[in-house]
């Protein structure tokens, strides 16, 4: 009887797997990037599509996390380093909006373009694992890099990186 049960919990276990499709894909190099639209700090609408033909960098981050606080200065670094016209640097922040109002009111010199994800939709979207995750988009929206965890921007190697999706 214990053996029939197993079996039919099996069958029932597969039938659940088989009939709900298949697992999540992860986003990887080479996918084309989800497409999505954030209004920024400042009430700006940001659609990622419109961006087409230049290199993007979306870091995804919250607050309350130290090392995506610690990579932000960096950040800052690379964005003011590169073309405006060729490069743009967006910050999906995973907050509740008055804590975003909070965290800009006290932040001086940051300039990239915060966009607001309370909601979590774009992470979701993009399969974050952890904060901060970082996806370099090349001029067609594809995902040439995916960097999970914190970097330092502000280097030679993370600007000829950059320069080389610029440049192509």
């Amino acid at each position: 009887m214990k053996k029939l049960l197993l079996l039919s919990m099996v069958g029932c276990l597969s039938l659940f797997v088989f009939s709900c499709g298949q697992a999540p894909t992860v986003l990887k190099v080479g996918d084309s990037a989800p497409d999505f639209s954030l209004v920024d700090r400042l009430g700006k609408s940001w659609t990622l599509s419109e961006l087409k033909g230049q290199v993007v960098f979306i870091n995804f981050w919250a607050t309350w996390c130290s090392p995506c606080l610690k990579e932000l200065p960096s950040m800052q670094t690379l964005f003011a380093s590169l073309p405006n016209d060729k490069f743009k640097m967006l910050a999906v922040l995973n907050n509740d909006k008055p804590v975003l109002a909070d965290f800009v009111a006290k932040q001086k010199g940051i300039t990239i373009p915060i966009l607001d994800d309370s909601q979590n939709l774009i992470g979701s979207k993009y399969d974050i694992t952890g904060l901060p995750e970082t996806f370099i988009l090349d001029k067609q929206g594809i995902i040439r890099e995916k960097i999970i965890g914190p970097a330092q921007w502000d280097t030679p190697e993370a600007l000829q990186m950059i320069m080389k999706y610029i440049n192509q």
